[in-house]
């Protein structure tokens, strides 16, 4: 279980016992929000991606943020293919609607959006549907082993 995986990731810093498991769905922005009781763009929505010869790459947004496929083709060089949602866990280590940043499969790539950084703290989930973490941006930085801050989104 991928939420496991992100409890034992987050223990090597201490912080596991942050992750808030929900008695609820939080498998996407709207749900996420509701149970958290914030709004929608505070949620730190993961979505995954793949590039050309299968390189998986994540991009971390603002919850009401949508990819802008023009900015997306100018920084990566070429369309947005996203995972289909039956290959996303295979590809990331998470289930759709549980992904997140950290404890991901080997070199999957992590992005943020420049979206996020109106906030200083946001909600990622943590590896399973009804599962987050709600995360300073410098903390979101630090435990997701990000490559770069980029501008994708819209």
């Amino acid at each position: 279980m991928s939420i496991e995986r992100v409890k034992k990731y987050f223990s090597n810093f201490g912080i596991e016992n942050r992750i808030v498991e929900l008695s609820t769905s939080s498998a996407t922005v709207e749900l996420a929000a509701k149970a958290l009781n914030t709004d929608e763009d505070k949620i730190a929505k993961t979505l995954s991606f793949l590039l050309a010869g299968d390189k998986t790459i994540v991009i971390v947004l603002s919850g009401k943020s949508r990819i802008d496929n023009a900015k997306y083709r100018h920084f990566f060089g070429e369309k947005a293919k996203m995972i289909a949602f039956d290959d996303v866990e295979k590809f990331t280590g998470h289930k759709a609607g549980g992904v997140c940043p950290f404890a991901l499969n080997p070199n999957v790539e992590v992005y943020l959006d420049v979206s996020l950084k109106k906030y200083e703290t946001v909600f990622p989930a943590a590896g399973s549907e009804n599962s987050c973490i709600e995360l300073s941006i410098e903390e979101l930085e630090k435990y997701s082993n990000f490559k770069k801050w980029i501008d994708v989104g819209k």
